[in-house]
């Protein structure tokens, strides 16, 4: 489990309101009673049996309409099944899967690193940093000033083309997403230098490991055109899957004031995310993310389990009187893109 999302989940806290512990113990408490935090392994090991076997039948589809441009109509359910890789990594590093930090180690270099390409300790760590504090413009990765931005403050420095990319990100939110797949890949690779010796021969063998057998199997199953054209659909789809499941969960939320209130652990969390309304299908489609407020109070809650646990928390924090932010599909993203115009209209009227 990341280790700052753990010690948020063991250690009740307030919301600034009451003394530390009163908001948070009382709920931690009821889903406890309900075994919400029971694991629920034979739900993972059917999700990552089917997920294998999906992705094997791609593999052989591939191989069997190799030389026809219809095999084209395969990459985007390979992008489909890497999202699920990747939610099933997400999982693991939350050991929602297992209690057993070797167990859960093995199922992110796999899932992670062998098959995405991507390096599970670059995603644990800046994933661990997020939880511990969301929306928190000097500690949480995700708001830091990058190619996108998400403060005023952020904006008023950008120069040359970074500026232009302010100045118009909200429309290029959804294309620079397509670029999401291979930019976690890069990531990866970068992240190396800052891992321990041992880490880094794993997660690097891996990393070649995903690359060359990626590119293998492309070359080994279709023509060159067809392979690059494979290549670019799956990548920029993939991308584009992983930016939906993201994007809605915390960008136009409240952001601490890095200088005024410490916030509490429910507080914390409750309000610096959205929830996503839905059916099971924006469950699956979302791998759980839709329960953001839920995934953030409790990281190694099962997955089955957030749908279960929402009403409990709802109504905990209806009697606080603290917000619960949920939104639609559609709506959830017009209020992302509502935020990042905004942040970026300093910059068109000067």
């Amino acid at each position: 489990m990341p280790q700052a999302a753990a010690v948020a989940e063991r250690s009740p806290v307030s919301t600034g309101r009451q003394p530390a512990g009163s908001d948070f113990a009382p709920l931690l408490r009821t889903v406890k009673e309900q075994g919400l935090l029971d694991r629920r392994i034979g739900w993972y090991t059917r999700t990552v049996a089917i997920n294998a076997l999906a992705l094997a039948a791609v593999g052989v589809g591939m191989f069997l309409l190799g030389t026809s441009w219809w095999v084209l109509l395969l990459a985007p359910v390979l992008s489909v099944l890497c999202a699920r890789t990747a939610f099933i990594g997400h999982d693991a590093g939350h050991s929602q899967i297992s209690g057993n930090r070797t167990v859960g180690r093995v199922m992110g270099l796999i899932h992670g690193n062998l098959l995405l390409g991507m390096s599970s300790a670059w995603w644990n760590d800046k994933h661990n940093r997020h939880h511990a504090n969301p929306n928190h413009i000097e500690k949480d990765p995700d708001v830091a000033a990058d190619v996108l931005v998400w403060t005023s403050k952020q904006a008023k420095v950008r120069v040359g083309f970074r500026r232009w990319l302010t100045r118009n990100q909200a429309w290029l939110f959804f294309p620079l997403t397509l670029l999401q797949g291979v930019a976690m890949k890069v990531y990866g690779f970068q992240d190396l230098r800052r891992q321990a010796p041992r880490e880094r021969v794993v997660e690097g063998l891996l990393l070649v490991a995903h690359l060359v057998g990626y590119v293998t199997l492309l070359l080994t199953a279709m023509p060159l055109g067809h392979a690059v054209a494979f290549a670019a659909i799956h990548q920029a789809l993939f991308g584009l899957h992983l930016g939906l499941a993201f994007a809605p969960n915390h960008k136009g939320m409240e952001m601490p004031d890095p200088d005024g209130e410490r916030w509490g652990h429910l507080r914390r969390q409750v309000l610096t995310s959205r929830n996503i309304r839905g059916s099971l299908a924006t469950d699956w489609f979302l791998g759980g993310l839709n329960y953001q407020i839920e995934h953030h109070l409790f990281p190694s809650m099962p997955r089955p389990h957030l749908r279960l646990a929402q009403p409990l928390v709802r109504a905990h924090c209806a009697s606080l009187g603290m917000p619960y932010t949920e939104a639609g599909f559609v709506d959830s993203y017009r209020q992302v893109l509502r935020h990042m115009y905004e942040v970026g209209e300093p910059l068109r009227v000067e």
